[in-house]
């Protein structure tokens, strides 16, 4: 049986835990609750974005010049570069163990291709490097402050790779944000832009040919793709982070409260014992 000297130590150590778990769940609510904001503002944009670029493209859907962009090329899927999008750091339940394992099984449903990573996040990186993967680029840092820009140079460097042929595919595998409580594990894929096609096309009034517009619109469209999957990653991660963080406060308290009655009982115990033994000694005194 334990003394109560080592069951108070780990109580203090329980509750030293505790308060760590505690103030990690508000620092992650905080930043949810502008991550969240920032993953709303831009829903908004990408989808008229698309809504756009599907009125322009059914605007030159009879134009050779236009079908011909590279960025809309379909080609068996030989050569593939998987975008993976995982978090800096842990404790936050299973998501970046869902994102590893759903890139591992995505490799394992491409058996005859040759899949190349561009891993975004710590965790992803420190993973794959490890079990030697393909990796074409590394990211650390993007998550905690995204910014256009950063993101913008590693599309426009897919984009490369795909115009030059040296890839047939890109896709990105990341955590949508759905809630606070529920986050949905995302495969999408951004090349070849697949535009849907319109019944009927808008009567628009273009002050430049529809096939530059085209042209200027389907970079922009594949940025803004990989901008949007670490907005809504990041915003996800946060979320999981406060979940995982209330849930280890939670058992926290539950567990000091077990230690606490396992303590009383154990002092409870030994006085009884001294107790005992003293009227035991003053029975053999008489």
């Amino acid at each position: 049986m334990p003394s109560l000297i080592d069951i108070r130590r780990r109580i203090r150590s329980v509750k030293n835990t505790q308060q760590i778990t505690k103030a990690m769940k508000m620092v992650s609510a905080a930043k949810l609750r502008r991550a969240q904001d920032r993953v709303i503002a831009s829903r908004p944009y990408a989808a008229m974005l698309r809504k756009v670029l599907e009125n322009v493209a059914a605007a030159v859907a009879g134009d050779e010049e236009a079908g011909g962009n590279p960025l809309l090329a379909q080609r068996a899927e030989q050569r593939i570069l998987l975008v993976l999008v995982t978090g800096d750091k842990g404790l936050a339940g299973a998501f970046n163990t869902n994102l590893i394992k759903g890139a591992q099984r995505f490799v394992t449903e491409h058996p005859g291709a040759k899949v190349r990573m561009e891993l975004i996040g710590r965790k992803g990186r420190d993973f794959f490097r490890k079990r030697a993967a393909d990796i074409a680029g590394e990211h650390v840092g993007l998550a905690a402050k995204v910014v256009y820009a950063e993101l913008a140079a590693i599309a426009q460097k897919a984009i490369e790779l795909y115009c030059k042929e040296e890839i047939d595919a890109v896709y990105i595998l990341y955590n949508e944000f759905k809630s606070v409580v529920a986050q949905k594990l995302t495969l999408s894929r951004v090349l070849p832009v697949e535009v849907p096609e319109r019944a009927e096309p808008v009567d628009y009034i273009f002050e430049q040919p529809p096939a530059e517009m085209l042209k200027a619109l389907l970079p922009k469209y594949v940025e803004l793709e990989f901008y949007r999957a670490v907005l809504e990653s990041a915003a996800a991660e946060h979320a999981a982070r406060m979940t995982a963080m209330e849930a280890a406060t939670s058992n926290a308290g539950e567990m000091i409260e077990k230690l606490t009655l396992y303590m009383k009982r154990v002092r409870q115990a030994s006085i009884t014992k001294e107790i005992i033994e003293v009227v035991s000694g003053a029975a053999a005194a008489e």
